[in-house]
């Protein structure tokens, strides 16, 4: 099993108690359709400095990342595309906006609960205290990043706004490496951490899909400290 597939079913087995089947549904068709690299990177990140570490056993604790992720990523979109912004009520303009107005508010609850969940699985974690700062980061750069355009140059808004945009998956990877790492009792070596700044700065916010595992000279990178002429190898490669 690789560990894109550990992270989606783990993630999945953490939100399957949720009711009503509505709003599990919604919550299975985002994580059907997101990329697995933030849990992903967590295993791989335990894998390079522990070789011999289970993959299965840290797969909740990946999953905790990945559930964050995908409640801030969602926060995010709600944020941008305002799903309720051209309706000025469902009594006035009938049974197609009550329509998108519930599926729209289905939405930030499912935001809210995989933000919530993922909290509850890394809350007896070392990572625990970094889930909450990246939280509290992301709320802090969408209402900076999101101030009136009267406020600002157009120009610079939409430059700052995709600056505080991309700083999510800079601190959700730099969560990523601190769960896999703690999870087999070692802190974040310097060369994981630049791994994970240089993979931000390469995706921004659209991660890609992943492959099986992080690829071995990755790995040995990463548990040695590497060097300058011995690049780390992007989790997105095959």
């Amino acid at each position: 099993m690789d560990d894109a597939v550990r992270t989606r079913d783990a993630a999945r087995e953490a939100l399957s108690d949720i009711d009503p089947p509505k709003l599990l549904d919604a919550l299975d068709a985002r994580l059907a359709d997101a990329s697995m690299l933030p849990g992903a990177l967590a295993l791989g990140s335990a894998r390079a400095l522990d070789p011999d570490v289970n993959a299965d056993a840290l797969a909740e604790r990946a999953a905790g990342v990945q559930l964050i992720y995908e409640g801030l990523r969602l926060t995010r979109d709600l944020a941008r595309e305002e799903p309720w912004a051209d309706g000025v009520s469902a009594r006035q303009n009938g049974a197609g906006d009550l329509i998108a107005g519930i599926e729209a508010d289905m939405l930030v609850l499912a935001a809210d609960v995989l933000v919530a969940r993922g909290f509850f699985v890394l809350a007896r974690t070392e990572a625990a205290t970094r889930a909450v700062d990246t939280v509290r980061a992301f709320g802090r750069d969408q209402t900076l990043g999101r101030r009136p355009a009267s406020s600002v140059d157009d120009g610079e808004s939409d430059r700052e706004t995709e600056t505080f945009d991309r700083r999510l998956e800079a601190d959700v990877l730099d969560l990523a490496v601190l769960a896999g790492a703690t999870a087999v009792g070692q802190s974040v070596p310097e060369s994981l951490s630049t791994y994970a700044d240089e993979l931000a700065a390469e995706h921004g916010t659209a991660f890609p899909p992943v492959p099986s595992t992080l690829s071995e000279t990755a790995a040995k990178r990463l548990a040695t400290g590497g060097g300058e002429d011995d690049p780390v190898a992007s989790p997105t490669d095959s």
